[in-house]
């Protein structure tokens, strides 16, 4: 997603802010608004949906939603809490969450075990509870009493709900990985991943030939070698594929014979955060999240970022396949509140090559660019013309992230994208997701590259390219494995229907070396003494 605005001086819309709004499919886009929204659409691998031919219907069904009035005030306010996982320690039972615990919450919350005699329910006040991470919490419980099973749930007093349960498994403390981090660096992300139970060599290191680690999502499960191994922490390469990962993912340890420990650590890869901090910076001040069947990571994510001073809010869009019906509703939701709407996805990013070649800023410059066109009444529509950058020569993906790691693109443009006003659109809202149709009389200003471009990172590193390409929601874009729709633009040209990685794949949409944004980023937000990125250091806390 991406939002942008010009320079320091502020752009006035009708409240006085840029709103963000729209997500695309499984990358973001932004809705700018003279003060812009963003728009951004979250898929779920799990769906997987062919279109068929549309055909006449003397009916549309209708959909009901009813409220259920008799809800408790607290049940609106503090949805049911989720556990994860349990382990099990010598004088407590620890559970964790995999959502964070609201604060009017904690102090009555009560443990709830199921046994007994007569299969009675029984509940007893938690120990304490805390923050596990940016996305999880825990809960520690008094051990289970006789007869009761250790498999407990979580519940609010006051609150006749108990809390989701992901699974009824109880871990011991003695073998279980309990926690794993991303250590990034220059020459390849590592995870680390801690271990109680492996080994009890104190102050010795291992052989790490006998150890590997096991990555799980959920549709595949990777193993890679340790490349070190002491006492109870292991090291391992991070698969490719999982760098970019927007779901969490589970790590564990397994032995030369034995099988993968239990574990209840997990990895969060961050993928909005870049987008958001970089368009932010560039003047949007409000994100509008469409959330299309993703996991309930996402919402933990945007909440981390709020609680970062980001304005982001999630919208749930579960109909599959309805792009550009996504981008309308966008529209339509933004009109009250935006003189400008602006669409990009999450690995679209707006840039000023006039403002770095002139030493110009480029911070809040979105912003000043749509505040230049809102007195000019006939222009309803910004077009901006998009470069798509390949893999440029690498093999894994940019631990400082996309715009540091991609610099090489094709030489031409390809297809553009569109900031809007949404009050000059049509009734009908007509929109082909690269630009929407005007009202009779209203045009629109396509700016010229050396002023402002977006630079589309379309064609990654080969696993982001796979997994992307295999997740597409797009309205009229069938599976990219069918033989159908070849001539699309959203194919990588060549490449045809089999995920197969070309043998010259890093190589592939390289005609011109562009660092401009690179530069401009590495100037703008690596920290002057460690060199690090914001979301990048974010990775490795």
């Amino acid at each position: 997603m991406e939002y942008e605005n010009g320079k320091k001086r502020k752009v006035r819309n009708r409240q006085q802010q840029l709103k963000p709004q729209f997500l695309s499919p499984r990358y973001l886009t932004i809705s700018l608004c003279s003060f812009f929204v963003l728009l951004f659409f979250l898929s779920s691998n799990r769906i997987s949906v062919r279109s068929d031919s549309l055909r006449p219907s003397p009916r549309l069904p209708a959909l009901s939603v009813l409220f259920s009035m008799d809800r408790s005030l607290h049940a609106r306010l503090f949805p049911p809490l989720r556990v994860e996982d349990r382990v099990q320690f010598p004088d407590h039972l620890l559970l964790i969450l995999s959502t964070k615990i609201e604060k009017g919450v904690k102090k009555d919350l009560v443990c709830v075990y199921h046994g007994g005699r007569k299969e009675e329910t029984l509940a007893l006040p938690s120990i304490s509870s805390d923050e596990l991470d940016e996305f999880r919490s825990i809960v520690r419980c008094p051990n289970a009493p006789l007869n009761y099973s250790s498999s407990v749930n979580i519940q609010s007093r006051g609150d006749t709900r108990e809390s989701e349960k992901e699974s009824e498994k109880v871990h011991d403390w003695s073998k279980v990985v309990y926690d794993a981090v991303v250590d990034a660096d220059g020459d390849g992300d590592t995870v680390v991943v801690f271990v109680k139970g492996l080994t009890r060599r104190p102050h010795k290191e291992s052989d790490p030939s006998n150890y590997k680690c096991q990555f799980e999502t959920r549709v595949e499960v990777l193993l890679t070698q340790a490349l070190a191994a002491a006492q109870e922490v292991v090291r391992c390469v991070l698969p490719e594929s999982l760098k970019l990962n927007p779901e969490p993912f589970r790590v564990s340890v397994r032995g030369r014979s034995t099988p993968a420990l239990p574990s209840v650590a997990r990895i969060y890869a961050p993928f909005l955060r870049e987008w958001i901090m970089y368009h932010s910076w560039l003047g949007v001040e409000r994100w509008f999240i469409y959330d299309n069947n993703s996991d309930d990571y996402i919402q933990e994510e945007i909440k981390l970022l709020n609680s970062e001073s980001y304005n982001v809010s999630r919208h749930v869009w579960p109909w599959i396949k309805t792009q550009e019906a996504g981008f309308s509703h966008c529209a339509v939701r933004a009109k009250s509140e935006c003189n400008w709407v602006g669409f990009f996805d999450v690995d679209e990013f707006y840039y000023f090559p006039t403002h770095r070649s002139q030493g110009l800023p480029s911070k809040n410059a979105l912003s000043s660019l749509v505040s230049n066109y809102t007195s000019w009444g006939l222009v309803g529509e910004i077009r901006t013309e998009c470069h798509s950058y390949g893999p440029s020569g690498l093999t894994s993906v940019p631990s400082q992230g996309v715009t540091v790691g991609y610099t090489c693109r094709q030489a031409n443009p390809e297809r553009h994208k569109s900031i809007i006003r949404p009050e000059l659109l049509t009734s009908s809202l007509l929109n082909e997701v690269h630009h929407f149709q005007m009202r009779e009389g209203v045009g629109h200003v396509s700016l010229v590259e050396s002023v402002a471009v977006v630079n589309h990172y379309k064609y990654q590193v080969w696993e982001t390219f796979k997994a992307k390409f295999e997740r597409r929601v797009a309205t009229y874009v069938v599976d990219w494995r069918e033989n159908q729709n070849q001539g699309s633009k959203d194919r990588a040209p060549g490449l045809g229907t089999e995920a197969v990685e070309p043998v010259d794949w890093k190589r592939r949409f390289c005609e011109v070396w562009d660092t401009g944004l690179k530069d401009l980023v590495l100037s703008s937000f690596a920290d002057q003494v460690t060199g690090f990125l914001p979301w990048q250091r974010q990775l490795q806390e």
